[in-house]
């Protein structure tokens, strides 16, 4: 006969402190969703977000330098990419939560600059990249809550 000891960190059911069984949530659903927008980030940040910029802007700013612009703004992400797409350690998750705050809050400065330049053709495009940002921060958290504790405190 198996003790609770014994018990997988997988199991359905886990006990607190206090002895008192407690049903963990499933962290697949999450990973999914995590993966999806981290792609759709990655893809829309990297392509569309140049070229929308280069048709509708009233400079028309080049498409392929804003390509390459935007492929080194994003080394830090693709070099977080594998570790996201896993989605199994707390502690990268945290990383790459922080990472993305980064993001976001760059992304924030500009569509507050743009609004304050009266550039408004162009700030529903950053507009998306914000709201992405803040998905793929919030698929993070969730994540993060869900996955084993980092700290095995009382075993």
């Amino acid at each position: 006969m198996k003790d609770a000891s014994t018990t997988p960190p997988t199991s359905p059911v886990s006990s607190d402190a206090k002895g008192q069984g407690k049903v963990s949530k499933p962290i697949a659903p999450i990973q999914k969703r995590l993966r999806a927008v981290w792609a759709t980030w990655l893809g829309y940040r990297l392509i569309a977000l140049p070229i929308l910029i280069a048709l509708l802007s009233p400079q028309h700013p080049d498409m392929l330098g804003g390509i390459a612009w935007q492929a080194l703004w994003l080394i830090p992400a693709f070099i977080m990419t594998p570790a996201i797409f896993k989605g199994t350690s707390p502690y990268v998750l945290l990383i790459g939560s922080m990472l993305t705050l980064v993001y976001l809050g760059a992304s924030g400065v500009v569509i507050f600059a743009r609004a304050y330049a009266v550039d408004l053709s162009v700030l529903w495009i950053y507009g998306i990249d914000f709201v992405l940002l803040f998905l793929i921060n919030t698929w993070l958290f969730i994540l993060t809550k869900r996955l084993p504790s980092m700290n095995k405190v009382g075993e």
